[in-house]
């Protein structure tokens, strides 16, 4: 089953170039890309890393995060 979250992402120009991305609501979600839409790809692989290891820990999301099933 496919889960949709819709949480702020922090996207950040970098001087040596391409993109740092972050989210307040989930301060273990780092990543990067060399363009936007690769940032933004590496943000979605990097929310799926850290929500699995939130479930492998048991802790609970933060409830600020909105969770929407289609």
């Amino acid at each position: 089953m496919s889960r949709i979250y819709k949480l702020p992402l922090v996207l950040e120009p970098q001087p040596e170039g391409g993109y740092t991305v972050t989210c307040p609501l989930l301060p273990e979600l780092i990543t990067e890309g060399d363009t936007v839409e690769e940032a933004l790809r590496n943000a979605s692989d990097a929310l799926e890393a850290v929500i699995e290891a939130y479930e492998d820990l048991g802790r609970p999301l933060p409830h600020r995060m909105r969770k929407t099933i289609p």
